[in-house]
């Protein structure tokens, strides 16, 4: 629990306590009306902080430009200890100059080790986002970095660029970054895949690319590129509302499967135009990842049927460590064959957790009680999870499920939904 007198929503009370004593600091002054005129009183208080090794520092919803941005910097620059530090200027306007300055400021920080920076809506482009982490790579002992670019306008060539400055950042070995709605493009989309494949430490990759006209180049090159991450054994990629389709699918798939050290794999992949080639040749690509032991795969709203889920249960029965899964297919086209495919080729899987969702499809009750029955007869299931919200099967069938379902030996926790 964070004590009292680390912790300031108001300005008067920071500046009047012992700020040479600070060691831990979290400030809170979201929408407090602060603007480059009266920012200088907030730096010039941190700037005592002289033994500060953690702060959090939210100025969410003010009024920062360039120069505010800058005299913050500037502050911070002076608290030579710091390692941590947490920065969230969200819906603030500090532009290209502003974020600069500010990166220029932190390489001064060369003890830290952890940062992250909200930087959502503030009218950042490629200069600005590139200057920013071509300066962070001289924090030589920088491990853990969170950048949240969310709704900037970083474009296509400042991915590209981002991501050859992140190669500089040597010591990385975790990064969140959040590109999502900045139209990068599949140009964008494998220039930043290129340049993280030289972050020869990164173990955790986080990689938010929400909406940002990414197709089948993109995917197939971003994919081709992260398998260069050698060390990589984390992954979470969110590629949700492009328009990647059954190639970019298959594409990702196929450059995914080469990252050998992958144990823990996410990937939302929500409107995508993908079908059944793409659902299959998603799966089949990622059953080489053969140390894969969690998979989160979201294919929510998409155009897959029969042939693909089951061409994707195929798939999966061939992932040879994979014991935790988690498997999302509402509102697309499955029906009996791809639901009773899916089920069989599922009891094949070494599987202790399972969570499926095939809720918005057209399974009826005959191949829904099939599918209980297939995955009764995974012999190391433990924790089962079934959604079957919206599709045609009746109240007498629901009951059938559920018993079928029951019948699985080392079930212990079983959730399920029809409605």
């Amino acid at each position: 629990m964070i004590q009292q007198n680390n912790y300031f929503n108001k300005l008067e009370e920071f500046l009047n306590s012992s700020l040479s004593s600070h060691q831990v600091l979290v400030i809170n002054m979201d929408y407090y009306q602060i603007s480059d005129d009266n920012v200088s009183d907030l730096g010039s208080g941190l700037a005592n902080c002289i033994n500060l090794s953690n702060l959090t520092l939210v100025l969410c919803g003010n009024q920062i430009g360039a120069i505010g941005a800058s005299c913050l910097g500037s502050s911070l620059a002076n608290c030579t200890n710091l390692s941590n530090l947490t920065l969230d200027l969200l819906h603030s306007k500090i532009g290209d100059e502003g974020i600069s300055s500010l990166g220029s400021s932190l390489e001064n920080c060369t003890y830290l080790q952890n940062l992250k920076l909200n930087l959502r809506g503030n009218q950042i482009g490629a200069i600005g986002a590139s200057g920013l982490v071509s300066a962070l790579a001289n924090c030589t002992n920088l491990t853990n970095l969170t950048l949240d670019f969310f709704n900037n306008q970083i474009g296509e060539k400042g991915a590209s660029i981002l991501g050859c400055a992140l190669a500089n950042c040597i010591s990385l070995s975790t990064l969140t970054l959040d590109l999502s709605n900045n139209q990068i493009g599949d140009e964008g989309a494998s220039g930043l895949g290129n340049g993280l494949a030289n972050c020869i430490n990164l173990s955790n990759l986080t990689l938010f690319l929400y909406q940002n006209k990414i197709n089948v180049i993109g995917a197939s090159g971003l994919g081709s590129t992260l398998a260069n991450c050698t060390n990589l054994s984390n992954l979470t990629l969110d590629l949700i509302r492009n328009q990647i389709g059954d190639r970019g699918a298959s594409g990702l798939g196929s450059g995914l499967g080469n990252c050998t050290n992958l144990s823990n794999l996410t990937i939302y992949l929500h409107e995508n135009q993908i079908g059944d080639e793409g659902a299959s040749g998603l799966g089949f690509g990622l059953a080489n990842c053969a140390n894969l032991s969690n998979l989160k795969l979201d294919l929510f709203h998409n155009q897959i049927g029969d042939e693909g889920a089951s061409g994707l249960g195929s798939a999966l029965a061939n992932f040879i460590s994979l014991s935790n899964l988690k498997l999302y297919l509402s509102n697309n086209q499955i029906g009996a064959t791809g639901a009773k495919g899916l089920g069989l080729d599922l009891e094949k899987c070494n599987l202790s957790n399972l969570t499926l969702d095939l809720g918005e499809n057209q399974i009826g009750g005959e191949s829904a009680s099939g599918l209980g029955s297939a995955l009764a007869n995974c012999t190391n299931l433990s924790n089962l999870t079934l959604n079957l919200r919206q599709n045609e099967i009746n109240k007498q069938y629901q009951l059938k499920v559920e018993s079928n379902c029951f019948k699985s030996k080392r079930l212990v926790v079983f959730k399920i939904d029809f409605q």
